[in-house]
């Protein structure tokens, strides 16, 4: 399940983004300004950003510059009204993988992310074909789960879930935005799905892999605070 950030000022224009890659399975997170949209960027695992260049705070081809100045690697699409050779010539030499203007079709922007998304997983880096937790590592190619060297087996919703947890160590996650992450937009509100699968989670990962937090949601303990032996 591939993350994308989007750095969009205009709300419209971002909760359109948001629903539509949603809607295809994508796990989505939106920020407003360069700033916030540069230390999400370094501070997240995104496998790919849209970008605005017209920013409030800053130019976007600044945020591209210190983004690709301070090693951030991943697939970055500009996304502006900006139509002019010189500004695409620009973006593109400062390391925009792609350029799309203002107004777009969401179908074409779509196809260009899978593109991207693509050349990206043909050569994979091994450095982030896993993620662990403690005495979790999941592997996001082979899709396979390890507790304290045992090997695990999940559902489909499960590893989804499993991931969703990783990514987000630490944090605490309300069960809308878990039903958001794992499920996709527009899944019922009221159903008590997540509790349900963060029961099957507990049974499998460890009782104390996650723990709730009264009045707000779930929470992926951080490393030194799980008990490996509760997790074999």
């Amino acid at each position: 399940m591939s993350r994308i950030l989007i750095v969009e000022d205009e709300p419209r224009i971002a909760s359109f983004l948001e629903k539509g890659l949603k809607a295809h399975g994508f796990v989505t997170t939106h920020t407003e300004t360069g700033e916030s949209g540069i230390a999400a960027a370094l501070e997240g695992e995104f496998d790919l950003v849209i970008l605005d260049l017209g920013l409030p705070d800053r130019d976007g081809m600044t945020v591209l510059e210190a983004l690709r100045g301070q090693g951030f690697a991943r697939p970055i699409i500009l996304l502006t009204a900006r139509d002019d050779l010189y500004d695409k010539v620009t973006g593109l030499e400062a390391g925009a993988d792609d350029y799309v203007t203002k107004p777009f079709r969401f179908e074409e922007l779509l196809a260009r992310i899978r593109a991207r998304l693509r050349s990206v997983q043909a050569v994979p880096d091994p450095a982030k074909t896993t993620l662990n937790v403690g005495a979790v590592v999941l592997d996001l190619i082979s899709r396979q789960v390890q507790v304290g060297g045992q090997g695990v087996e999940l559902s489909a919703r499960e590893f989804i879930l499993t991931e969703t947890f990783m990514r987000h160590a630490g944090q605490v996650l309300s069960r809308e935005q878990l039903l958001d992450l794992a499920w996709g937009y527009g899944y019922d509100p009221g159903s008590n799905i997540v509790d349900v699968y963060v029961g099957y989670l507990r049974k499998k990962l460890g009782s104390h892999c996650i723990e709730t937090v009264r009045g707000m949601g779930y929470r992926m303990v951080l490393p030194e605070a799980i008990d490996i032996a509760t997790a074999s």
